[in-house]
C-alpha cells in the first residue's frame, strides 16, 4: 500500500562492484555490494524509499570482450542487450545484498530489479558524432576493418593502448517503467532499475520500440527518473566526498551547501569535466528544475555522515 514517505534516489558507478586492483570477479562484485548495501542501511533506517541505479561501464566492457573471444563459437550480441544482460547481473547481485542486510535487521521489505527501457531520440545530435569509446583495444588493421565492414566510427585511444569502437551517447528523454518503478518504491519494496543508464530504445517507424546501438550516461539517467517518481532526494555516489572546483589544482575548492543558481553559473564559468564530474552536475541541474527539492554529491564512506549535514555536496532549488 502506497505512503507518503520521501523517495531517494541513488545513483552509483560500476566501479562501486568493481574497487581499484581489482580483476571483476563473482567475490570481487559480491564483497563490494555487502559493502554497499550496509552503507544503503543508513537511507532505509531513516525511512525513505530507495530507487538505485548504478553503472556497468566494467562488465559490459567484459561482456564485450566475451563476445570478441566467442566470435567462431557463440552468436555476438549487440549492445542494447548486453546493457539489458547487466541490469539483470549486477541487479541480482545487488538485490541479494540488500536482502541480506534487511534480514539481518529484521526490516520487511523487499528488493526487485527492474530492466529498464529509457527512450531516446532517434535525431538526437550524438548519432552523427559517436564519442563513447567501448569494448576491446584493437590493432588498426582490425579497427578499420570492422569500420569498412560493419560501419563502425573507431578512433585511436589517446593513451596509446590502441583502437577502440565509438558509439553514441544520446540524452535520456523517457525512462519506459517510471510508473511501475514509483509504485513499487511507494509501496515500501527497494528498487533497483537504469542499470547502465537504462537500455536504449527509439520508437521505430511501424510505431514499435527498437533497441539503440547506443550508451546512454547514467547520470542522465538517475536525474530523469529521479523526476518521474517524483523522489524528494537524489544522490549521486562518485569516488571523492564532495565536489571540488578546479579539481587537482593548487587552488581546489570544496563546495559545501550550494544553490541551484549558484551551481548553474558555476558550471557555466568553469564546466566541470564531460568525463567525470559534468554529467552528475548536468543531472542535479535538470532534476533541481523540473521540482527536485534537494540533491548530494559524496562518497559511500562519507554518506552517513553527509546525510545528517556533516559532509558532501548538497544542493537545494527553491529555498
Amino acid at each position: 500500500m502506497s505512503d507518503n514517505k520521501p523517495i531517494a534516489l541513488v545513483a552509483m558507478g560500476g566501479h562501486a562492484f568493481i574497487q581499484s586492483g581489482e580483476h571483476g570477479t563473482i567475490e570481487d562484485h559480491e564483497r563490494n555490494a555487502k559493502s554497499i548495501a550496509a552503507v544503503l542501511m543508513t537511507l532505509v533506517e531513516r525511512d525513505y524509499r530507495l530507487v538505485i541505479t548504478h553503472g556497468n561501464g566494467p562488465q559490459v566492457g567484459h561482456l564485450l570482450l566475451q563476445n570478441e573471444m566467442t566470435k567462431s563459437e557463440a552468436p555476438g550480441m549487440p549492445l542494447d542487450v548486453l546493457v539489458a544482460m547487466t541490469e539483470g547481473s549486477l541487479g541480482y547481485v545487488l538485490q541479494q545484498a540488500l536482502l541480506n542486510e534487511l534480514r539481518a535487521r529484521a526490516i520487511r521489505r523487499y528488493v526487485v530489479t527492474v530492466v529498464t527501457q529509457v527512450l531516446v531520440d532517434e535525431n538526437d545530435p550524438a548519432f552523427k558524432t559517436p564519442t563513447k569509446p567501448i569494448g576491446p583495444f584493437l590493432s588498426r588493421e582490425d579497427a578499420e576493418n570492422r569500420r569498412d565492414r560493419l560501419g563502425w566510427v573507431v578512433r585511436e585511444d589517446a593513451g596509446g593502448r590502441g583502437w577502440r569502437r565509438l558509439v553514441a551517447s544520446p540524452k535520456p528523454t523517457r525512462v519506459i517503467q517510471a510508473d511501475m518503478i514509483r509504485e513499487a518504491s511507494q509501496s515500501g519494496h527497494i528498487v533497483i532499475a537504469g542499470g547502465g543508464g537504462g537500455i536504449p530504445i527509439k520508437i521505430g517507424d511501424d510505431d514499435a520500440y527498437r533497441g539503440v546501438e547506443a550508451v546512454i550516461d547514467k547520470d542522465l539517467t538517475s536525474a530523469v527518473l529521479a523526476a518521474s517518481v517524483g523522489a524528494e532526494l537524489l544522490i549521486m555516489l562518485t569516488s571523492v566526498p564532495q565536489v571540488y572546483t578546479n579539481f587537482g589544482k593548487p587552488d581546489q575548492t570544496a563546495l559545501g551547501a550550494v544553490t541551484l543558481a549558484e551551481i548553474e553559473r558555476i558550471h557555466r564559468e568553469s564546466p566541470f569535466p564531460l568525463g567525470s564530474m559534468g554529467p552528475k552536475i548536468d543531472g542535479i541541474i535538470d532534476f533541481l528544475k523540473k521540482g527536485g527539492r534537494r540533491a548530494l554529491i559524496t562518497n559511500a564512506e562519507t554518506l552517513p555522515l553527509a546525510i545528517q549535514g556533516g559532509g558532501g555536496t548538497h544542493l537545494v532549488g527553491k529555498i
